[in-house]
């Protein structure tokens, strides 16, 4: 597991990479998930990820990147990204393709502060939400 900083997401994003195929980000973000969101992420909250970690490498077993992030990514970003990781070893074992595993570096508070105003990286993006605290 690694981490990539948000310039590094939004450079990638704004490639002729493919979300979905080429990288795919999860949002694990609970009741914070509201107020916005990485344009074309996937939300699993934090609190059922355990629960559904079978069924998301199954649907992401052809794509090889997939960034975690929360709101800050220093506990449940991490933490679902080592449970995908392991999950992924133990169900896909030697079938598995090259892949990389990564968590977005400072999370969604800190992408959204730099790229909130940009429609191509982040959507559903809400101003009374986020306030003066994170932006």
């Amino acid at each position: 597991m690694r981490y990539i900083t948000g310039d590094e997401l939004a450079s990638m994003m704004k490639s002729d990479k493919i979300a979905g195929r080429d990288f795919l980000v999860v949002d694990v973000r609970d009741d914070d998930y509201a107020g916005g969101n990485i344009k074309h992420a996937l939300n699993q909250p934090s609190n059922q990820f355990l629960m559904n970690a079978d069924d998301l490498v199954k649907k992401t077993k052809d794509i090889p990147l997939v960034i975690f992030h929360c709101a800050l990514s220093q506990m449940r970003g991490p933490k679902a990204a080592r449970i995908y990781e392991e999950t992924r070893r133990n169900i896909l074992e030697e079938n598995d393709i090259p892949h990389d595993v990564a968590v977005l570096r400072d999370g969604f508070t800190q992408f959204q502060a730099k790229f909130r105003n940009d429609p191509d990286l982040v959507e559903n993006w809400d101003k009374g939400v986020w306030a003066s605290d994170w932006s």
